[in-house]
């Protein structure tokens, strides 16, 4: 877990800062120093006029550019007369290009990951036309809201959609006055999505589960030695009686069994036209020992370079738009940012334990692109306040001066640390133990 976020952000932090460190490079500027990683210095290596480091605190990096009013507040060095190669002493629009080089690199980086995992692994996909064979299974947060299991979603706000992950994405969440349509015993009825239902789907500290569809099942691959070999329950058996009680789909199978934990429970099984009975003897976890076969047509597209290429873009931005909306949405009070807003620890825990390549390039291609956009935020000590500052001065043709830059500078460094402080105890108080 921790091995995939240090991984994840020195990634980004290093095509950040290098996109910075390039553009300040190519208009002649001097780098002093270029780090992955906060301070302490666990090692460096002086390459021509850079210092290039690795600090011990993974959580972020930073490009000292000659001449730059930044987080180091070298006030000494900026009473000086400018000198030729420092950043102060450039034009406006090359300073401006420094400033938006690491932002740039953050969403070429993005776009290319998202481009590269639908090339790699296409896109595999529940069509609404299956989902609706069966319906949903509402969970606590379905049912919190009046979905029912069996619903039919035959539409999102009034338009259709394509895919069962439709009906979570940002326009059925995020969108004002949001609302499924659903067919139910004959009738068609509207459940409005209130707006805090991202914030309930967001609470770590209270995980709750929305939807899911309906999945009738079949036995798939027996484990050998396990209960379900012992009996002789084979690949293909249609399980519909659990203790007398029919079931049809997998989580009807999963929720009468367990009330037989550490017991013995009798299953009637169909195996092509004849009718089976066993008697299996459940563990403490209720594990009758085989894996599941879904009985639901999951599509698969595989995408050219040309198609990979718009899909993966698509998604790319789609990840930024989304945070957009979300931040507005916190702004405006209808999101609790205490529910909402995560730091590395909680980052790390949607890594999850397990190393898995394709989640791990989503989750950075994704962090990329949020990257990129919480940098253009105009906030002083961020790269967007930089920008909101060298834009008044194209414009104007006016520079601010150093001492309000320098202030601003403070005012930014305050802003963030404050923030940090924040997200990181909001992720501490949202780990587990504090449940």
């Amino acid at each position: 877990m921790a091995a995939q976020i240090i991984l994840s952000l020195s990634i980004l932090v290093g095509v950040h800062e290098a996109g910075h460190m390039f553009a300040a490079k190519f208009f002649g500027m001097r780098v002093e120093q270029f780090s992955i990683g906060f301070p302490p210095k666990i090692f460096g290596v002086t390459y021509g006029e850079t210092e290039y480091t690795f600090g011990a605190i993974p959580l972020g990096g930073f490009v000292k550019i000659s001449g730059m009013i930044d987080e180091s507040m070298d006030v000494e060095a900026m009473a000086e007369e400018p000198k030729e190669y420092e950043f102060r002493s450039k034009p406006a629009w090359q300073r401006l290009i420094v400033m938006l080089g690491g932002i740039i690199v953050n969403v070429i980086v993005g776009v290319i990951i998202f481009i590269g995992l639908a090339l790699a692994y296409g896109e595999q996909y529940l069509p609404k036309e299956e989902l609706n064979k069966h319906g949903i299974l509402a969970l606590e947060l379905g049912e919190k809201i009046g979905l029912k299991t069996g619903d039919i979603i035959t539409d999102i706000n009034g338009k259709d959609y394509e895919r069962f992950i439709d009906l979570t994405g940002s326009d059925a969440l995020l969108n004002d006055d949001a609302y499924y349509t659903v067919q139910r015993t004959g009738s068609e009825i509207k459940i409005d999505i209130p707006v805090d239902l991202i914030e309930d789907l967001s609470d770590m500290k209270n995980p709750k589960r929305f939807i899911e569809p309906l999945m009738p099942f079949k036995v798939g691959m027996i484990s050998p030695s396990s209960e379900a070999d012992k009996v002789g329950l084979e690949e293909g058996d249609r399980i519909v009686l659990v203790g007398g009680v029919p079931v049809e789909y997998f989580h009807e199978f999963e929720q009468e069994k367990r009330k037989y934990a550490g017991q013995e429970v009798d299953l009637s099984i169909l195996r092509g036209d004849e009718t089976l009975n066993f008697t299996v003897s459940l563990d403490s976890s209720a594990t009758v020992g085989f894996q599941a076969n879904i009985l639901l047509d999951f599509k698969s597209d595989e995408y050219g370079f040309a198609e990979a290429a718009k899909i993966g873009s698509g998604q790319a931005f789609a990840a930024v738009w989304l945070n957009i909306k979300g931040l507005g949405k916190m702004v405006s009070g209808d999101i609790d940012p205490r529910k909402s807003m995560m730091g590395p620890i909680g980052i790390a825990r949607i890594f999850g334990g397990t190393w898995d390549w394709e989640r791990f390039w989503r989750l950075t291609g994704m962090l990329s692109m949020i990257l990129a956009f919480m940098n253009l935020l105009p906030i002083p000590a961020l790269d967007g306040g930089h920008v909101v500052f060298l834009m008044f001065e194209i414009v104007s043709g006016r520079k601010p001066s150093d001492k309000f830059l320098e202030n601003a500078q403070k005012v930014g460094m305050v802003m963030l640390l404050s923030l940090m402080v924040f997200i990181f105890g909001n992720d501490i108080w949202n780990l587990p133990i504090f449940n």
